[in-house]
C-alpha cells in the first residue's frame, strides 16, 4: 500500500434492521390504539359529567399513551413505505422521533389542565358522582387489561414491550381512580378526588419528560453509547494503530449511524479488507447500522487533513 492508497469501508452490512415491525406487530399496535382511545372518550365524558378531576386525569394519560401507539404506527408506516431516494437519503424515519416530541408536547397543556383543575378542587372540593365515575374507571382498568392481553401470544417487539409497560401504567392510574372513588364514598372526603389527580398528573408529567429527552437527544444526535469505551476497543483490533476520528448518532431509535477515521499499518488491500470487516463487527455488536469506516496509514498527509475539519 502506496503513500496515497487508503481503503475505505463504506458498505453497510446486509442485514435487517428492523426498520418496521411486522404485520402482526402493526395490527397488535393499532388494535390498542383503537382500544385505548375509546377508553379515553368514556373516561373523559364521565369526568366531565360527574365531577371527577381524577377520572379526567386518568382520561388524559389514556390519550398520552394511545396517541404515542396511533404516532409510532404511522410514522413507522410511512417510513416502511417509503424508502431510501436522492431527497432523503435515510427514508423518512426521522418521523419516529419527530411524532414523538410532538406527542410529548401536546401533553403539556394537558397537564397544565389537570393540574388547574385539582388545584381549584383542592381550595373548593365538589361532590363527584361516585357511581358512575367507580363504574367507568373499572371500565378504564378493563382496557388496560384487553389491551395487554391483545399484545400478549408470542415473543414481543420492542414496540409492543415498550406499549405494555405504558399500560401497566395506566392500569396503575385506574386503579387508584377506583380506589380513590371507593374511599370517598365511605368517608365523604371529596379533596382526595384532587390529590389523586395531582399525583397522576405528575406521573403523566415524567412520561412526557422522558419522551422528550428522548427524542430531543435523537435530533441532537447525542451518541447513542460510550464513544471512548467503543475506540477502546477499536484500537485493539489488528492492523488499528489509532482512532482519529470517529462520531455516532441516531436517525430513530432502530437506526445508529457511524463514521470513523482510522491509523494503520496495514500494507495491502486483503490486510485492509480484514481491518475493515472486524471493525464493522465492532460497530455492529454496539448496535451500529449503517457504518463509514475509513482507514489510512500513519503517514498519510490526509490525517493533517483530516484533523483540521474535526468537529
Amino acid at each position: 500500500m502506496n503513500e496515497h492508497e487508503s481503503a475505505h469501508g463504506g458498505s453497510h452490512d446486509d442485514h435487517n434492521h428492523g426498520h418496521g415491525g411486522s404485520s402482526t406487530s402493526s395490527r397488535k399496535l393499532a388494535a390498542v390504539s383503537v382500544i385505548n382511545l375509546l377508553g379515553f372518550l368514556a373516561e373523559l365524558a364521565g369526568g366531565l359529567l360527574f365531577g371527577s378531576v381524577a377520572l379526567l386525569s386518568d382520561a388524559f394519560h389514556m390519550l398520552f399513551d394511545a396517541l404515542a401507539y396511533v404516532m409510532a404506527f404511522a410514522a413507522a408506516h410511512i417510513a416502511d413505505n417509503y424508502g431510501d431516494s436522492d431527497r432523503w437519503s435515510y427514508g423518512l424515519h426521522r418521523l419516529e422521533p419527530l411524532a414523538a416530541f410532538l406527542n410529548g408536547l401536546l401533553l403539556l397543556p394537558m397537564v397544565g389542565f389537570i393540574l388547574w383543575e385539582s388545584y381549584q378542587r383542592f381550595l373548593e372540593p365538589v361532590a363527584i358522582g361516585t357511581g358512575p365515575t367507580l363504574a367507568i374507571a373499572t371500565g378504564g382498568l378493563l382496557v388496560n387489561i384487553g389491551s395487554v392481553y391483545v399484545l400478549q401470544g408470542g415473543e414481543m417487539s420492542l414496540n409492543e414491550r415498550g406499549a405494555f409497560y405504558h399500560l401497566l401504567g395506566d392500569a396503575g392510574g385506574s386503579v387508584a381512580v377506583i380506589i380513590s372513588t371507593v374511599v370517598i364514598e365511605v368517608t365523604g372526603l371529596q379533596i382526595i378526588d384532587p390529590i389523586v389527580a395531582g399525583l397522576i398528573a405528575v406521573v403523566i408529567t415524567w412520561s412526557a419528560g422522558k419522551v422528550l429527552r428522548g427524542s430531543s437527544a435523537i435530533f441532537l444526535h447525542r451518541t447513542p453509547f460510550e464513544q471512548n469505551e467503543v475506540q477502546a476497543i477499536l484500537r485493539k483490533v489488528d492492523g488499528v494503530t489509532a482512532v482519529d476520528d470517529m462520531h455516532a448518532w441516531q436517525i430513530c431509535s432502530q437506526i445508529t449511524v457511524a463514521t470513523v477515521h482510522l491509523e494503520t499499518d496495514v500494507e495491502t488491500m486483503a490486510e485492509a479488507e480484514t481491518v475493515t470487516r472486524s471493525v464493522h463487527a465492532e460497530l455492529a455488536h454496539h448496535g451500529v447500522d449503517h457504518a463509514t469506516v475509513e482507514l489510512c496509514p500513519g503517514y498519510d498527509d490526509r490525517n493533517t487533513h483530516l484533523n483540521n475539519h474535526a468537529h
